[in-house]
Order: structure tokens, then sequence, then C-alpha cells
């Protein structure tokens, strides 16, 4: 799936809803983060809570890279995850907007 059809409009209309995304899931994760905290009451619980963020760090690290050359994939994986919606995408050409509800779609009938 090339994304070297995208256009300038379409490539920013993307960046919004990444960063979004991104924002969305960094909040959730806060939010988990501050419930746990609340409740640690040893050093194994504190050092486990460190472990926590790392691991955290690492999966939003590699999970949110924001390459034009990966805007398909990028978008299917967070329609799956119900983090955008397709009615969100419709800032994009009807062709990639297709070709990114297409494999949604697939994936989603699997």
């Amino acid at each position: 799936m090339a994304s070297d059809d995208w256009t300038k409009a379409e490539k920013l209309h993307a960046r919004k809803l990444f960063d979004i995304a991104v924002k969305e899931e960094l909040a959730e994760i806060m939010a988990n983060y501050k419930a746990r905290v609340a409740k640690i009451e040893t050093l194994d619980q504190m050092w486990a809570m460190s472990d926590y963020l790392n691991k955290k760090a690492k999966y939003i690290d590699d999970k949110y890279v924001f390459s034009y050359s990966g805007l398909d994939l990028l978008f299917i994986r967070l329609v799956n995850e119900k983090r955008v919606s397709l009615e969100q995408l419709h800032g994009i050409r009807q062709e990639n907007w297709e070709r990114i509800s297409s494999f949604v779609e697939n994936v989603v009938e699997k």
C-alpha cells in the first residue's frame, strides 16, 4: 500500500488524527498509572510500576510512528482499535479512504 499519492491536505488531516489518537492513548495510560500508583504499598509494587511505565513507553514509541509511507497501515490499525473512526478519515480522498476501509472490513470479518 503506497501512500505517496496522499495530498498535502490529506497528510495534514492524517497528522491531526494521529496526534489525537496519541494524546487519547497517553491519557488512558496516565489515568491507569495514577490509579495504580495510589494503591502502591510495597517496594516491589513500586518497581513493578516502573516496569509498567517502561513497557508502555516502548509500546507507544513503537506503535505511533508517523511516516507518510505507513499511513494506510497506521490508520487500519487505529480504526481497528477504535482510536479513529472511518468517519474521521473522510478528510482524505475517496480512493485512499476506500483502500483503508476495505482492509479494515477484511480484518474485522476474520
